[in-house]
């Protein structure tokens, strides 16, 4: 239940009475039939997935039908997807990939771990997705991929992606890692390029844990993908036969048992987030301040992994992101700033590409890597992730209208506030 607000309407960060203080929806949901699903293979002594058949060779079947592709090979995690993804459709070291930079790390790092170099292209503005021009405008005869990321389970401009790399004879690889059952002009997210990935990780609106799957519709990306994942196996050769370089990548059948059950409550929970999303978007968008993330009409299937918005300070009477997302979780709503360092600012990719980058200038290749962040800073990013991107987290969709009700309570009441103090 909600608490009543207090007369006054004081703010809880200032010792008045919260709007909420019930819970959101707990996650992961799981149940009976999920402790079914796993002591089944428990007991069946078989844990480890042979690729061939079981419950991992079921789920990555049922789920790449889900998504509307034709192939589906599961790995370890969503990372693994991403690199096995980039290296099956030909990435190779010293190639360049373009993606945005406002995503989680493992984008990048997924491409630096094949000795490519990530180079970063700007979001737009009022969906934080890729700007497929200003990718277009990174593209040079070293380009071999373009990674689309479908930011909090929106999918990107897919007809602008897949004209930039027609143009200039590119691979597209989607990383859908938030986008389990989008889709783009009916079409589910994935295979619309040349590859796709997803991962399980615990927080993504279908988990085992961890786990990852790579969908596509090409047979011979597919088999690459394959291989890769199993030891550089080829699936109807010899158990000691290994025909390339490959990694041990294979999830295990207790994952792929609960992800098939999982997997049963997908589409009621993917509506559940779809209709809550729509309230807030109706609701929210008269909080002056807070602008919800615009949705392409050409997005057919929103996930929701995450639910974004673009924060205003000066609506707030000057006070920044912080001290908005201190408000809100003292009046119950847990919110967070997301993505809040551009890839391009990150150690761990600085260090990674510039390493890259030194070996192809002394082979006497240039490559598109520029020498500090600040040179690199790409306007838009910068302001999202410096001081204007604000996240809902996918269970908290997954209430009921009057929990909605309670976070456009809860954010009109610090609007209201900031702005008369």
């Amino acid at each position: 239940m909600a608490a009543k607000q207090s007369k006054s309407g004081q703010l809880a960060l200032d010792g008045g009475t919260p709007v909420r203080t019930a819970p959101f929806p707990r996650w992961p949901v799981w149940d009976e039939r999920d402790e079914a699903a796993l002591l089944g293979v428990l007991r069946s002594g078989k844990w480890g997935s042979h690729a061939q058949s079981g419950t991992v060779a079921a789920f990555a079947e049922q789920f790449a039908a889900f998504q509307d592709a034709r192939h589906g090979v599961a790995v370890t995690n969503g990372t693994a997807a991403l690199e096995v993804a980039l290296r099956a459709a030909g990435v190779e070291p010293l190639d360049e990939v373009v993606l945005p930079p406002y995503t989680f790390v493992a984008s990048a790092t997924a491409v630096l771990s094949l000795g490519a170099i990530p180079v970063f292209c700007d979001i737009l503005p009022d969906t934080f997705l890729m700007d497929a021009a200003d990718a277009e405008r990174r593209v040079t005869p070293r380009t071999r991929a373009i990674l689309a990321v479908h930011v909090a389970g929106q999918p990107a401009d897919m007809d602008a992606v897949l004209g930039v790399a027609k143009r200039h004879g590119l691979k597209v690889i989607e990383d859908a890692a938030q986008a389990h059952g989008a889709a783009w002009r009916g079409r589910k997210v994935g295979a619309i390029g040349d590859a796709g990935t997803f991962s399980f990780q615990s927080s993504k609106n279908l988990t085992a844990g961890e786990g990852g799957l790579v969908v596509t519709d090409d047979d011979a990306l597919a088999e690459r993908a394959w291989s890769i994942a199993n030891v550089g196996r080829v699936r109807q050769g010899a158990w000691y036969q290994h025909e390339g370089m490959g990694s041990n990548l294979r999830l295990t059948e207790l994952q792929g048992a609960l992800l098939l059950s999982q997997l049963e409550r997908l589409p009621e929970q993917f509506e559940r987030r779809e209709r809550s999303a729509r309230y807030l978007d109706r609701e929210l968008v008269r909080v002056r301040g807070l602008t919800p993330q615009a949705r392409d009409e050409r997005v057919t299937g929103h996930a929701h992994h995450l639910y974004l918005l673009r924060f205003d300070s000066e609506h707030f009477g000057g006070k920044d992101r912080a001290w908005f997302l201190d408000a809100m979780r003292a009046e119950g709503v847990p919110c967070s700033a997301g993505y809040t360092t551009p890839l391009y600012r990150m150690n761990a990719v600085i260090s990674e590409r510039r390493k890259w980058a030194e070996l192809a200038r002394a082979a006497g290749r240039e490559v598109n890597c520029p020498t500090s962040p600040d040179e690199e800073a790409l306007p838009v990013t910068e302001r999202v992730c410096g001081g204007e991107g604000i996240w809902l987290t996918q269970n908290i969709l997954l209430g009921e209208e009057k929990d909605m009700a309670d976070i456009v309570e809860a954010a009109a009441k610090v609007q209201r506030t900031a702005s008369n103090a």
